[in-house]
């Protein structure tokens, strides 16, 4: 089946916005900037799984499940927008975690929380308790669809494919010329569906992607290889080499991806201040705002020039993690006037 031909669900509201970002521009901009506003789609404070999720849900529903179970980090977007639709088409809502069961719930764990979901922490045995938890909701009678962290199977990855002619349309209609766009890198299928989609539908425009944690040696092959397996499975006819890929993960002593994984970094806070004051737009430190650090630091370098766009992918309760409110608390009273009247 051609991609384009593909079933979906109805979750999010499209097209997403195409802003211009005019207050960065003036002040970074050797092109004008602008800002594709994914966080804005579907439940549950939407983000770019909501685009994957159409399409899982489809065939969730089409095939007769009555659970979906996903997988992800504690604080995992995926798995909140996850729950979300589950909850929205009736499935239950199943969650198996890294790591061990916090004494305290913030960020999306409150929101997973506040929707119902089972949640299970997996310490380190992923792989079992995923299999674990299966059979015991089979157990009970129920038909458990196990999604990969991220969205990130054959099916959801035409998301991200068939946003790229909505983009198409977007710069038509309102004359804008992009050299580049820029999205984070994590778990492959937004990076991934986007570059197939730009060269399936001959899109003006070049995908830049900017990882989430610091990646392997070797993340430009696995990259390639999924788009691959991709382009066969819908027939899409395009061959991808690792050479072909852009991706920048910044200067080796200062990586755009901090630390690790979901690690509190001053610097990637630094610029979620920024284009907070100047537009008004909330980024999260886990992913857009790693990825939005490295799209102004390349624009600033001229490592990319013209009109260029950040995808925000969503995600922005994250800021509301208390490891990462606890680490920013100075940050904040230093970035704003707090007074008490009288004193």
């Amino acid at each position: 089946m051609k991609v384009e031909e593909r079933k979906k669900l109805h979750l999010g509201e499209y097209p997403t916005p195409l802003e211009y970002m005019g207050n960065l521009t003036k002040k970074y901009g050797k092109g004008k900037l602008y800002i594709k506003r994914d966080d804005i789609a579907g439940p549950a404070f939407g983000g770019n799984k909501t685009r994957k999720l159409e399409y899982i849900m489809q065939e969730a529903v089409e095939e007769g499940y009555t659970a979906m179970l996903t997988v992800g980090g504690p604080q995992t977007n995926h798995g909140k927008t996850t729950v979300a639709a589950a909850v929205k088409l009736g499935l239950k809502p199943i969650l198996v975690l890294g790591g061990k069961a916090p004494d305290y719930l913030s960020g999306n764990l409150t929101l997973d929380a506040m929707m119902g979901a089972d949640i299970v922490f997996a310490g380190d045995d992923m792989p079992g308790a995923v299999k674990a938890t299966i059979e015991r909701y089979e157990k009970q009678g129920d038909k458990v669809y196990n999604l990969p962290a991220g969205g990130t199977a054959m099916t959801g990855v035409a998301g991200y494919i068939m946003a790229v002619p909505e983009i198409m349309k977007q710069l038509e209609e309102q004359n804008i010329h992009p050299k580049y766009l820029v999205c984070a890198l994590g778990s492959m299928g937004t990076y991934g569906g986007l570059n197939l989609g730009v060269k399936y539908f001959n899109a003006p425009f070049k995908v830049v992607g900017v990882p989430v944690s610091p990646p392997p040696a070797d993340k430009a092959e696995q990259v390639a290889k999924f788009m691959n397996e991709v382009s066969d499975f819908y027939g899409m006819g395009i061959h991808t080499e690792a050479a072909d890929l852009l991706i920048n993960n910044g200067p080796a002593d200062a990586p755009y991806s901090g630390e690790e994984y979901n690690k509190p970094d001053p610097i990637t806070r630094k610029y979620m201040f920024e284009i907070a004051r100047a537009e008004g737009i909330i980024l999260d430190p886990t992913y857009t705002g790693k990825a939005f650090r490295g799209f102004l630091d390349m624009v600033e370098k001229g490592i990319i020039d013209g009109d260029v766009i950040f995808l925000h992918t969503g995600g922005a309760t994250a800021v509301w993690t208390k490891e990462h409110l606890d680490d920013m608390q100075q940050e904040l009273f230093d970035n704003c006037q707090i007074s008490e009247f009288g004193k």
